[in-house]
Formats: C-alpha cells, sequence, structure tokens
C-alpha cells in the first residue's frame, strides 16, 4: 500500500531493550487506568471497587510496592518520500 502510494521503504530501525523498569504500586494502578480495557469511565460506579481490589492484590505480590520489568526492544519501520516526489508534486500543484 505505502509502495503503491510513492513511498519507499520501509527503513527498519531496533531500539534496544533490555533495560529494567522499576515502578510503584501507584504507576502500575495508573498504567493499567491507561489501557482502553480498564479506562475508568468503564467501570461506572465500581471504578473505586476496582481500584482497591487491584491494590490489595498489587500489596499482596510486592509488600515493598515496587514491581520490576524488563523493556523488550522496539522495531520502528520508516516509510518514505523520495526527495524527487516533492519536487514533481510542487512542479504539478504549479501546474508546470
Amino acid at each position: 500500500m505505502f509502495s503503491g502510494a510513492g513511498f519507499a521503504g520501509p527503513e527498519r530501525h531496533v531500539v534496544p531493550g533490555g533495560q529494567a523498569l522499576v515502578r510503584t504500586t501507584d504507576d502500575v494502578v495508573a498504567w493499567t487506568f491507561s489501557m482502553s480495557f480498564a479506562a475508568p469511565p468503564l467501570f461506572g460506579p465500581d471504578r473505586a471497587v476496582f481500584e482497591t481490589d487491584l491494590r490489595r492484590l498489587l500489596g499482596s505480590a510486592s509488600p515493598a510496592g515496587r514491581f520490576a520489568e524488563r523493556v523488550p526492544s522496539t522495531e520502528v519501520f520508516v516509510w518514505h518520500r523520495p526527495p524527487d516526489a516533492y519536487v514533481d508534486e510542487r512542479m504539478q500543484v504549479r501546474g508546470h
């Protein structure tokens, strides 16, 4: 689809992962609520009950309130338009 629209690529870039990401209980709760399937409005009047249960579960898993995970690598694919495509477009717009 991209090549059909005049784009070249993709160029693959990898952002290495492996770093430890340490989160607090508050971080995990905020991350949970940031997910579309767990957005606070979806819980309606039960949001507070859900949060209380989540914090209780997290507290039993880590009484210190710290959680760690290794960040995975991220792949980025970049498509771009060749420089001459911009020149062609400008000429077409101006009617040359």
